[in-house]
């Protein structure tokens, strides 16, 4: 309650959050959102990296031909890795939403007019993609044009990620909440532009090894293609783009690190961290021999560079998530705290709501509707409406003492016993006041 009080004095605002029951434990929504982001992240990736080098190589394809072939074989890759990248960030997307709803919502709504804008971004960012791929042939001899083209596209998938960046990094900052007034507030908070920087560093790094790949397939025609390029040229290319992006990633990690504010650092998130590092550093250095090394053995140990670069990649994205746990975690207490003293003044509010109501329903019951309360209550065991029970029914009462309210109360307080095939009554003087008796009264009288 301190604490609370604290945050309150410090205009931290504090939701009450009432959740809905999840469907599966926490953790399993944990795991699927950092392995369902790292699947959509890969493909991200290589949208924008691919874009990125496909510009470079087209570029400088206006002198070498053989870099526009390169441009054009890049190019086609980016719309199926766009389209990829689509429906896997479906899954972080609901499961971001399950698991940090007021945060995901809060930020969004401060960013406003940006987020929303992502939408129309990313639908001309694709269009322009697929015009870019299918014009090749017909734009041939207006490159200026063309490259244009791609080179909006890329400057659209850069810029997307700062939207994203900025709100994903929002979420963990709270107390800045009632600071922001839009997307440029947002974008000036703690770790955007590193993050951002590292993420660049990424896409190139994962789009060197992809390239390495795609070009090392014994079922790509490589030769058919190209007339200078050797398969090894690009697969040197590939890996030295990897190399360098992997480089300098691990000269920005530290700075992403210092920039990390501190209510999120924990030796959790440390030892994760390095640990994707202690598995890229064998990575880099495999790359290294490979390319320093014979011609002939460069797609050697590939397969074991992705793996040591995937369990960096698992590491990064694991921390990632311990951080924003880790941020969080303070802010989450205090509105469970307020959510349960919502809980307990709802629960007030309720009782006293129905106590307003039954009062109001006891006040707006006619005598004969409350008489008829008192006769289930006393008579029903023993008379019927309309039947002989244990004793005669209520409309032989109602015809016999037809306006003789007092004679009927009479005998309800002191009944005799006046037919040898019904037994006798118990009397009920010491059981029904005079309001009840009324009541019942009321109520027999107007039985017909």
């Amino acid at each position: 309650m301190i604490n609370l009080y604290i945050a309150l004095q410090n205009n931290v605002p504090v939701p009450k959050d009432i959740p809905l029951p999840l469907p599966m434990p926490e953790w399993f929504f944990v795991v699927v959102l950092v392995l369902s982001f790292l699947l959509h992240i890969l493909f991200v990736n290589l949208m924008l990296g691919g874009s990125i080098l496909a510009l470079i190589a087209q570029i400088k394809g206006l002198k070498n031909k053989e870099y526009d072939i390169l441009a054009h074989e890049i190019a086609k890759t980016i719309t199926v890795n766009k389209s990829i990248a689509v429906v896997l960030g479906i899954a972080p997307l609901l499961s971001i939403n399950v698991l940090y709803t007021i945060y995901f919502y809060s930020a969004n709504a401060l960013t406003g007019l940006m987020w929303i804008a992502l939408i129309p971004l990313v639908t001309v960012a694709f269009l322009l993609t697929y015009l870019h791929k299918y014009t090749w042939e017909s734009l041939e001899n207006h490159k200026a044009v063309h490259i244009s083209i791609l080179a909006l596209a890329t400057v659209i998938f850069l810029f997307i990620p700062f939207i994203f960046l900025t709100n994903i990094n929002l979420m963990l900052f709270p107390e800045k909440w009632a600071l922001v007034k839009g997307f440029v507030d947002a974008l000036f908070l703690p770790n955007v532009f590193p993050r951002y920087l590292h993420f660049i560093l990424s896409s190139l790094a994962v789009t060197g090894l992809f390239i390495f790949w795609y070009n090392s397939r014994k079922s790509y025609p490589f030769e058919e293609i190209y007339e200078e390029f050797t398969r090894y040229d690009i697969q040197k290319k590939g890996y030295s783009l990897a190399l360098t992006a992997s480089l300098c990633q691990c000269m920005i990690g530290p700075l992403v690190l210092l920039t990390l504010a501190s209510k999120g650092m924990g030796w959790n998130l440390i030892l994760v961290i390095f640990s994707g590092v202690a598995f890229a550093v064998p990575a880099m250095w495999l790359i290294w021999k490979r390319l320093t090394g014979e011609k002939e053995n460069i797609e050697k140990d590939f397969y074991k560079i992705a793996m040591l670069l995937g369990i960096t990649v698992l590491c990064m994205g694991s921390g990632r998530q311990i951080y924003r746990a880790n941020s969080l975690e303070k802010h989450r207490e205090l509105v469970k705290i307020k959510t349960d003293e919502f809980k307990i003044l709802k629960k007030k509010a309720i009782a006293k709501m129905k106590e307003v109501e039954a009062g109001a329903a006891s006040a707006d019951m006619s005598e004969a509707e409350r008489g008829q309360k008192v006769f289930s209550q006393y008579c029903a065991s023993c008379h019927k409406v309309d039947e002989k029970l244990v004793g005669p029914p209520v409309l032989e009462m109602a015809k016999i003492y037809k306006d003789n309210v007092t004679d009927l109360q009479k005998w309800i307080k002191n009944p005799g016993k006046k037919r040898p095939d019904y037994p006798q009554m118990p009397g009920f003087e010491s059981q029904l006041d005079q309001q009840k008796l009324d009541q019942l009264a009321e109520y027999i009288l107007t039985i017909k």
